[in-house]
C-alpha cells in the first residue's frame, strides 16, 4: 500500500462493505478501518489484492474517535490540476516516443496515463455508488492493460528490427516529463500531510521521478554508445510495472 493506485483499489474493494471511515498511513503501510461486525470479512475482501493484508489490532471504537475521511474543495482542485498535467504529458510522451523510436518514452507515457487514470477515477468516484466506481476502475484497468501490452509488443518488434532510438530526443522529452512531475510535487508539497489522496499522490509523483531519471539515463547511454539496449531495457521495465498495475485493477470483484 504505497501509491494512490493501491489506495484506490482498497477503497473500491471496501466501497460496499459498510465501513464508516478509512484512515490510511501510507509510509507506515497501515490502514485503520472504522466498521461494524467481524474484521475477518474485511480481510477476505483485501487479501485477493495481494498487498499482504493482516490484522494488527481490533478494538471497540469510541464515538468521538470516528472521523470521516473525506476530501474538501481544495483537494478536488489539486486533483484536477494533477489530472491535467499527467494527461497532457501522456499525449506529449506517446507522440514523441513514437517519433523518436523510443519504447522507453512510450512506456513512461503509459506511466503518466496510469497517474491520470488514478486521479480521474478519484474525482469520478466522489458521491457515486460502489458499482459505478468498480465499473470505472475496470474500464481504466482494461485500457491500461491494452496500452501496456502494446508497449511491450512494440519493444519486441523494435528488438527484432534492431532499430535504435534518438538518444538526444529521449533525454529532452524525459527532462520535460521530469519537470512535469516536479511541478506535481510542488503542487502537492503543501498538502503532503493533508488528505489521504494527496499524501498518496505526493509519494506516487516522487516515485515517477525515478522512472523519468531512468529514461534520461537510458537516453544518454543510447546517445553515447549508439546501442538501443538501454532504451529496450527501461521500456520493458516500465511496461511490466504498468501491466502489473492493470492486472491488479482487473482482479477487483
Amino acid at each position: 500500500m504505497d501509491c494512490p493506485a493501491e489506495e484506490t483499489l482498497i477503497r473500491l474493494r471496501l466501497a460496499d462493505a459498510g465501513v464508516a471511515a478509512l484512515h490510511f498511513d501510507l509510509p507506515g503501510r497501515r490502514l485503520t478501518v472504522d466498521h461494524a461486525g467481524s474484521p475477518e470479512r474485511l480481510l477476505e475482501r483485501l487479501r485477493p489484492l495481494g498487498f499482504g493484508a493482516e490484522l494488527a489490532d481490533s478494538r471497540p471504537l469510541a464515538g468521538s474517535e470516528s472521523v470521516p475521511d473525506a476530501g474538501d474543495a481544495t483537494e478536488t482542485r489539486v486533483l484536477r490540476r494533477l489530472l491535467a498535467i499527467n494527461a497532457a504529458m501522456f499525449v506529449v510522451e506517446i507522440v514523441a516516443g513514437w517519433w523518436a523510436g523510443s519504447v522507453g518514452l512510450i512506456a513512461d507515457a503509459l506511466d503518466m496515463f496510469t497517474d491520470a487514470a488514478v486521479y480521474g477515477l478519484a474525482l469520478y468516484a466522489v458521491g457515486r455508488a460502489a458499482a459505478a466506481k468498480l465499473a470505472a476502475a475496470r474500464l481504466a484497468g482494461l485500457l491500461q492493460l491494452l496500452l501496456a501490452l502494446g508497449a511491450l509488443a512494440e519493444t519486441g518488434r523494435r528488438m527484432l528490427l534492431g532499430a535504435a532510438p534518438e538518444g538526444i530526443a529521449m533525454v529532452g522529452i524525459a527532462v520535460l516529463a521530469l519537470a512535469a512531475n516536479v511541478a506535481c510535487l510542488a503542487l502537492l508539497h503543501r498538502h503532503r500531510d493533508g488528505g489521504v489522496h494527496l499524501r498518496a499522490s505526493y509519494l506516487f509523483s516522487a516515485n515517477d521521478v525515478l522512472a523519468n531519471l531512468g529514461v534520461i539515463v537510458a537516453g544518454g547511454l543510447v546517445a553515447w554508445t549508439g546501442s538501443p539496449w538501454p532504451d529496450w531495457l527501461i521500456g520493458s521495465a516500465i511496461g511490466l510495472l504498468v501491466l502489473a498495475g492493470a492486472v491488479r485493477i482487473l482482479r477487483l470483484r
